[in-house]
């Protein structure tokens, strides 16, 4: 194996989101900043963002109404 290709890896790395989440883990990176978690993403929170679909030429239901999907 080739020795010194590997980066160092930082044990106690901080990852911070934009709502104010922290998490503590093994990184290449000592500090990253990201702007969803699993904390605030509406995924991960149980929201329903099928709801959030605005068809406004009805393209949703004619494909639903072609396949028989109710």
């Amino acid at each position: 194996m080739k020795k010194k290709i590997h980066p160092k890896v930082y044990e106690d790395a901080v990852i911070r989101c934009a709502c104010g989440f922290e998490m503590r883990l093994r990184s290449t990176k000592k500090e990253m900043r990201v702007e969803v978690c699993s904390h605030c993403h509406p995924f991960y929170k149980g929201e329903k963002t099928s709801q959030l679909i605005v068809d406004v030429e009805g393209r949703i239901e004619k494909f639903k109404k072609k396949y028989g999907w109710k």
